[in-house]
């Protein structure tokens, strides 16, 4: 016997119920195969979008830290430079509150770094009246964070009085977005289970009654009847210790793994698959599924239908992870080019934000473009709070 190796696993398209000239697809085989179209499409939605990710991961996540880091240099000579010229330099009162408002925003920008001249610094410009004044300005900005934050998520921030920074607003934002995804999750899940127990608590339907549709109970006990004499096929077919060849042993043993893998996880279509390869079904000579009673294939589509929704969750759940990683909005259903779109223009921005800050070191070498550069953050610094 001659196996298909498991990268070469037939397609879910031949494991699809065939019409013949002579009479169309049930109602049930319909449904079977679009579920069997679902999980394919479900699959190599996921499969796309990994090697995608692995393709790309690494090189961007390196390309920002590199450009972040750079940024964050620039930021500290920005401001022991400042620094510096306020000691030195001639500048009005409006001018040092404003040079000393941008201290503190270096600051802020830089206390993850845990450098010392930065520390230092830290401790020399927050005083008791700093604090103060920098405190009353973060609430407001954190106020005005929280508009904009319950707008997006349609609700009300809870106790929103907690959180006296736009940094704690935020962070508060995103927990409550994330309880809100989890809690309509959850709803959905508590549905999905209500749903399967009504099925499975439901008494025979007048169609069941009619031998037409077979009851919920039955369905299932038929999912897992058609399980357990494919798992029981495949057992007897890939028995190791019924092989004299070491090789054929092997991968018969490597299959069978697969096997009982997949029966663990009650997975029809890796049994399907895997009963195809046993058994050397061609696409070209005997396509498709046999012929099964509707009964069989409606209790087989309930295996089905949950596969389809544990895939939809694991994309879900990817797209969340690498659009967190990437920095970027990540959906399945994005052509992979524009997903490396979105990756070049965030590094093409990380990179314009450190040539900025290296230009705007360059350029405030001179007190009287200092103090014109003073002046346009202040104003910039206001108009991105407003």
């Amino acid at each position: 016997m001659s196996e298909t190796p498991s990268h070469l696993a037939p397609s879910l398209s031949t494991l699809m119920v065939q019409a013949s000239a002579q009479e169309k697809l049930s109602p049930a085989q319909q449904r079977f195969n679009d579920l069997l179209a679902q999980i394919e499409r479900l699959s190599g939605q996921i499969q796309r979008l990994e090697a995608w990710s692995d393709q790309h991961r690494y090189a961007h996540i390196q390309a920002l830290r590199e450009s972040v880091q750079l940024s964050q240099a620039h930021r500290k000579s920005l401001l022991l430079f400042v620094h510096e010229r306020l000691q030195t330099a001639d500048f009005t009162d409006r001018q040092q509150r404003m040079a000393r408002e941008l201290v503190r925003g270096l600051m802020a920008h830089l206390a993850t770094t845990n450098d010392p001249q930065v520390q230092a610094l830290v401790d020399l410009y927050v005083n008791e009246e700093d604090e103060q004044e920098a405190a009353e300005e973060q609430a407001e900005a954190a106020q005005r964070l929280r508009e904009r934050i319950e707008e997006a998520l349609g609700q009300r921030i809870e106790k929103p009085g907690q959180y006296q920074t736009p940094e704690e607003m935020m962070a508060a934002g995103m927990r409550q977005w994330q309880r809100q995804q989890q809690a309509d999750e959850a709803r959905k899940a508590a549905k999905r289970a209500a749903r399967k127990a009504q099925k499975q608590a439901q008494k025979k339907s007048p169609a069941a009654e009619k031998g037409e549709v077979p009851a919920a109970p039955t369905r299932e006990l038929d999912a897992k009847s058609a399980i357990r004499t494919i798992f029981r096929q495949l057992a007897s077919s890939l028995h190791p210790d019924r092989e004299l060849d070491e090789q054929e042993r092997l991968r018969k043993t490597a299959l069978m793994s697969e096997v009982n893998a997949a029966y663990e996880k009650n997975d029809l279509t890796a049994l399907l698959r895997l009963q195809m390869q046993v058994t050397q079904v061609n696409s070209q000579s005997t396509a498709g599924t046999p012929r099964m009673a509707d009964g069989q294939l409606i209790a087989m589509s309930l295996l089905l239908k949950e596969q389809v929704a544990a895939l939809e969750d694991d994309m879900a759940q990817l797209e969340s992870r690498l659009s967190r990683e990437l920095c970027v909005p990540v959906r399945a259903d994005t052509d992979e080019a524009a997903l490396s779109q979105s990756l070049q223009r965030m590094q093409a921005d990380q990179r314009h934000s450190a040539d900025s800050l290296a230009a705007d070191l360059r350029r405030i070498q001179n007190d009287a473009e200092l103090k014109r550069w003073l002046k346009e953050q202040w104003q910039l610094a206001k108009a991105t709070s407003a």
